[in-house]
């Protein structure tokens, strides 16, 4: 199984960025996704992500200004990132889970998100 993030790259403050993740090796059917980032110094935390049964979730930080979408059984995973902030500044790493199921549970290399003020 692999999974390819891209979509990176330096944007001003305000400006947009859409994060792209490709799974392939498998069938993904009954995955969660999910899009999480590692600050230089902090721990790697969740950003969004997106049920078995499609809903999504978003952290405080983001919510109103992020927007993930995907279909698993594609291995197809998006972030849209929009209004971003210098805080938004990240290494941002993909996910894809099969909840329960011991060792079905995939990342990303991640995808360098910087953000200037």
């Amino acid at each position: 199984v692999q999974l390819q993030a891209s979509g990176g790259g330096l944007v001003q403050a305000g400006g947009s960025l859409k994060l792209s993740c490709a799974a392939s090796g498998s069938t993904f059917i009954s995955y969660t996704m999910a899009w999480y980032r590692q600050a230089p110094g902090n721990s790697r935390e969740s950003v969004a992500e997106i049920s078995v049964d499609g809903r999504p979730t978003y952290a405080g930080s983001v919510k109103g200004r992020f927007t993930i979408s995907g279909d698993s059984a594609k291995g197809a995973l998006v972030l849209q990132m929009n209004s971003l902030k210098p805080e938004d500044t990240a290494v941002y790493y993909c996910r894809f889970r099969k909840p329960y199921v011991y060792g079905m549970d995939y990342w990303g290399k991640g995808t360098q998100v910087t953000v200037s003020s």
